[in-house]
């Protein structure tokens, strides 16, 4: 369904990304991780069509996103890293405004608006300013909003961010079902207890470069360690933290030069 080909993207003659290459199948939940600054942002950028790549492209159902952006937009949810909504408006008008925007009828959105806030545990704040939400509340906005229009392709930027412990189960049973009804999805975590738990594939980037793509299980027999957080750690050549600790520690103590 998504298909990301050879992308290319630099800054001021350095790469954010280079020559990034993957594929997102119906049904399908991929994992995309790496570092802060290896490149997940820039991809979520070029992949959602705010950003366009020095080279490569994005093809979604075949077609180049560039062909015609607008049928792209309306194919796909997307839950942002950061939740930037409008907080002088409630909830309900919210995502009655994105459905509206989304050329949905005034009838559906109503029934689905005040059906996911209710399910999200938002219903008794629906018609309060966002202003007065929680980060957790804003972010179950957000996800309602993905969601309103029946999308083809999920692209979720570390969605659980300020979630309570509720909330994220609920979210990774959703991402369950979403992948049962043929949604493909494109995750972007931090946490990656939950990628290796509901990923069927994880993709490693790291300094712009995709270093893994495999199921987190294959990526664990075949570096033979325990869990995905070993993997990431060993793939990105990641700094002994337990040693950087203990200097951090060391340096607290310090009271005179």
């Amino acid at each position: 369904m998504l298909q990301v080909k050879a992308l290319s993207k630099h800054y001021r003659g350095l790469p954010a990304i280079d020559d990034v290459n993957f594929r997102v199948r119906p049904g399908e939940i991929v994992g995309y991780v790496g570092p802060n600054g290896s490149g997940k942002s820039t991809t979520v950028k070029i992949v959602t069509g705010l950003l366009e790549p020095n080279s490569g492209q994005i093809l979604f159902e075949g077609q180049s996103i560039r062909d015609n952006l607008p049928r792209y937009r309306a194919a796909f949810g997307y839950v942002p890293e950061e939740a930037h909504v409008y907080t002088h408006l409630s909830g309900l008008e919210y995502l009655q405004l994105v459905g509206r925007l989304r050329n949905m009828p005034e009838a559906l959105i109503d029934l689905k608006a005040n059906r996911l806030l209710s399910l999200l545990g938002l219903e008794s704040w629906r018609h309060s300013a966002i202003s007065l939400y929680s980060k957790g509340m804003k972010q179950r906005v957000l996800i309602a909003a993905a969601l309103l229009h029946d999308p083809r392709l999920l692209i979720f930027d570390e969605p659980l961010s300020g979630l309570d412990v509720v909330s994220a189960r609920l979210f990774k049973d959703l991402l369950q079902q979403l992948a049962a009804q043929g949604k493909a999805i494109l995750y972007i975590s931090h946490v990656l207890e939950v990628v290796e738990l509901v990923c069927n594939r994880v993709i490693v980037i790291a300094k712009g470069k995709i270093l893994a793509d495999a199921p987190p299980l294959e990526l664990k027999t075949s570096l033979q360690l325990a869990n995905l957080e070993g993997v990431f750690a060993q793939l990105v050549q990641q700094q002994n933290t337990q040693d950087i600790a203990r200097e951090l520690v060391s340096v607290m103590a310090v009271h005179h030069v």
